[in-house]
């Protein structure tokens, strides 16, 4: 399993949010490339970068923040945040990102997120659900960066993009995002269970090294992981060779 180092950008500097509030805001570095280059540093393969702002107000708005974090690392990133038609993906590509992660669009406009699985191909696109359980312990699936429910269910989104060669699924559990709770592993195992073709990301809650140690020995392909680090909680360099070593 990969540890996904996360950089959250707003206004070109690292920050976290709880719970996706913007109104709750800790700053952690005002450097990205810094803070990407401690990552790469630790032994991180991958990086996870997300434009808030981009995904606030729709469009990518720190594209060149993101090109230049991407030229200063060996890191392999992956970037989402306000990515709404195919000149933003071809834009970021270019750029050497190695993965465009796609989120509120792939539940709005399926059919145009199926035909960009088909034109860039499935290696070069993740698309990410940001799920809130439902009263029936149900993944419902929130939008416009949590500010709204689509009233739609994870495993009906799903089945849309069964077909499509979807690889990837990053999958976000909103009430613990930020809160350094614990993961979820009882969505994640039901996800595998009803999907068992994808390669899963796991993301929300992630508080210490026995979190990534339970989700790797889950098998899931990848976890995200940003205020656990920042707090200290986490020593990257040392998760990633006890994940290695278990794995």
């Amino acid at each position: 399993m990969d540890i996904f180092p996360a950089i959250d950008l707003k206004n070109g500097k690292c920050v976290r949010l709880t719970q996706g509030d913007f109104n709750k805001i800790t700053i952690y570095e005002a450097d990205p490339i810094r803070q990407a280059q401690k990552f790469a540093t630790a032994g991180a393969s991958w990086l996870h970068m997300v434009d808030l702002d981009g995904a606030k107000f729709g469009g990518m708005k720190q594209f060149e923040t993101i090109a230049e974090v991407v030229g200063s690392t060996t890191l392999q990133v992956q970037v989402g945040g306000g990515v709404r038609d195919e000149e933003t993906i071809e834009k970021l590509l270019n750029a050497g990102v190695r993965r465009v992660v796609i989120g509120s669009l792939a539940v709005k406009d399926p059919l145009k997120v199926q035909g960009w699985l088909k034109q860039f191909g499935p290696e070069k696109i993740i698309l990410a659900f940001d799920v809130r359980l439902n009263s029936d312990n149900q993944p419902e699936i929130l939008i416009h960066g949590w500010k709204s429910g689509s009233k739609q269910l994870l495993w009906d989104v799903l089945e849309r993009y069964s077909e499509t060669g979807l690889k990837t699924l990053l999958c976000t559990d909103v009430s613990r995002d930020g809160m350094l709770t614990g993961t979820n592993h009882d969505l994640y195992r039901e996800i595998q269970k009803q999907a068992p073709q994808l390669d899963i990301l796991a993301s929300g809650g992630v508080n210490d090294l026995n979190d990534l140690l339970a989700l790797s020995r889950m098998k899931l392909t990848g976890a995200i992981t940003g205020k656990a680090l920042y707090e200290g909680k986490i020593d990257l360099a040392d998760a990633i060779k006890r994940v290695r070593d278990a794995g």
